[in-house]
């Protein structure tokens, strides 16, 4: 198992000891291997969704736990696939994105229509698929903070895919146009008995003020959360939250002073708790994005995924800290983010 403690160094206590005293653990449903009985059963969900969600939660090296470790490798579209797979091109081959995911014990793989299609067959029966049907594709010239629509729900189904994903970039000019369309997908795929899982991200050139960068703030990112689970995302993936007080910075919207005086303190934890808040207070499942690949990726990963536990999430969704090295490394990664959710030594805040 991984020395969780000694790859936290300095913040081991500050981290590992924290009491969360802003929304307490209690009023928060925290995931678990009753999950889908304790809390989805009670909602309108198909029972096939029910099956599927039950399906993602039992796979895995993190399977029974409630906890969720996801591959997710779209960034040949999102970036580029120069970007992306050049540091290790053996990942130009969608068949080694599956092999990384199933080594290293995930629960998923996310990935396009194409990288998954092209594999169907062999794996969709081995590992659950979560198909990613909208993409921000960087070939247009200049970019635009939108999301196209490259996939139908009934693509995924046709393969075999246990879950849809999508993206809305709340806050952009074209956002109001995607949450249709992604509420319509949703929906569908609802029909259909299949997993939705939103990237609720923010878009928009006014969210940065003053050298900070608010599209990683509580108050904010809670907000994207909120609409999430508004058009019935299963799952939602979010930025962790590294500040507050956007709203207030921006000078745009509406919130109230206990968001700050009550409800978040400056922790990392509470930050989070607040996005989780956001989420039906963990009725809805939130798994916090790894973030780029850097050179501190092992205790960054696993910092994140103290943080997201402690406050309540569900998992972690992790791809170019994993994907953009030797096949061995992105497996103890991988493994290294799982074992935080495996350790009875983090608990909740």
């Amino acid at each position: 198992m991984t020395d969780i403690q000694s790859l936290l160094g300095d913040e081991a206590e500050y981290l590992l000891a924290h009491r969360c005293e802003t929304i307490p653990q209690d009023t928060i449903h925290v995931p678990g291997g009753d999950y889908v009985d304790r809390v989805v059963s009670q909602s309108d969900r198909k029972p096939g969704v029910l099956r599927g969600l039950q399906t993602l939660i039992d796979h895995g090296r993190l399977g029974g736990t409630g906890y969720l470790s996801i591959l997710p490798v779209d960034q040949g579209v999102e970036h580029s696939g120069g970007a992306s797979f050049a540091p290790n091109p053996m990942f130009f081959d969608p068949e080694n994105i599956i092999q990384l995911a199933m080594a290293g014990g995930c629960n998923a793989v996310a990935s396009t229509l194409g990288v998954l299609g092209s594999v169907g067959r062999r794996y969709a029966h081995k590992i659950p698929f979560l198909v990613k049907i909208n993409h921000n594709e960087l070939l247009t010239h200049p970019n635009i903070f939108d999301q196209t629509l490259f996939a139908s729900v009934e693509q995924a189904f046709d393969m075999g895919a246990v879950a849809v994903g999508a993206t809305i970039y709340f806050g952009a000019p074209e956002s109001r146009r995607q949450i249709m369309e992604i509420s319509e997908a949703f929906h569908r795929a609802h029909e259909l008995g299949m997993v939705t899982v939103l990237w609720a991200y923010l878009r928009n050139n006014a969210f940065k003020k003053d050298g900070v960068d608010y599209h990683e703030s509580a108050d904010l990112t809670g907000q994207a959360n909120h609409l999430a689970v508004t058009i019935e995302a299963d799952i939602v993936k979010q930025k962790q939250a590294t500040c507050n007080g956007g709203y207030k910075a921006v000078g745009f919207g509406k919130t109230h002073p206990k968001v700050y005086e009550d409800l978040t303190s400056d922790h990392p934890i509470d930050l989070v708790r607040y996005q989780v808040a956001n989420c039906y207070m963990g009725r809805i499942g939130m798994i916090n994005s790894g973030g780029p690949s850097g050179q501190d990726d092992l205790h960054q990963a696993v910092r994140t995924a103290v943080i997201n536990k402690r406050a309540g999430g569900m998992g972690l969704i992790s791809g170019r800290k994993a994907f953009q090295k030797p096949m061995d490394e992105g497996v103890k990664l991988l493994n290294a983010i799982q074992d935080v959710y495996l350790s009875d030594q983090v608990t909740i805040a």
